[in-house]
């Protein structure tokens, strides 16, 4: 059914990320792509932050590696993260989109392409329009369009831009999302 499950923010998404990571099984049978705006001068400590509470791994991939099922991967600090053909990640130091590296719209795209009808791609909360447009290639490739509810965001730009550009298929507070997840079956 689904191969993949992609998600994006930036300001106040840590804590909703963590508790989405606490919640899936170790048996979790999808890989999740994760592109979070974050510092790009800290390169270490997020990782390991995430990694805490997650019961799946989370990894901060190297160039063309393979995406495989159960894992986290999250794009490195100040790198575009693709998803290519072949299921593997490329990373790029192309100049930012959305004044952001890593681009949640890039990332959103290139996995649309590649997974098309079996992909869920989750927006959460943000400051910026990063990823609105990418949530809406999902869309139209077939993928699941999931949106947190602008209401419970610390920061509702992103969610709000997504709702706009995108006829999206459910707006969940964290604990639908949550559910959600935890119903995917292999």
């Amino acid at each position: 059914m689904y191969k993949a499950v992609i998600i994006g923010g930036s300001a106040g998404s840590f804590q909703v990320i963590t508790r989405i990571l606490h919640s899936l099984p170790p048996t979790f049978p999808l890989p999740v792509l994760l592109c979070l705006h974050r510092l790009k001068h800290v390169r270490s400590g997020f990782v390991e932050a995430l990694s805490i509470k997650s019961a799946i791994p989370i990894i901060e991939p190297f160039d063309k590696e393979q995406i495989k099922p159960g894992k986290a991967y999250l794009a490195p600090a100040n790198y575009h993260m693709y998803v290519e053909l072949g299921n593997k990640i490329a990373l790029s130091t192309e100049e930012p989109v959305n004044h952001s590296r890593p681009s949640i719209d890039l990332s959103f795209v290139t996995a649309a392409q590649v997974y098309r009808d079996k992909l869920i791609g989750i927006i959460l909360s943000g400051a910026n329009r990063d990823g609105a447009y990418g949530l809406k290639k999902i869309k139209d490739l077939g993928g699941v369009a999931i949106v947190q509810n602008p209401d419970e965001c610390q920061v509702r730009t992103m969610t709000e831009a997504s709702l706009k550009m995108t006829p999206v298929d459910f707006v969940y507070n964290t604990n639908e999302i949550i559910k959600f997840l935890q119903n995917i079956k292999a």
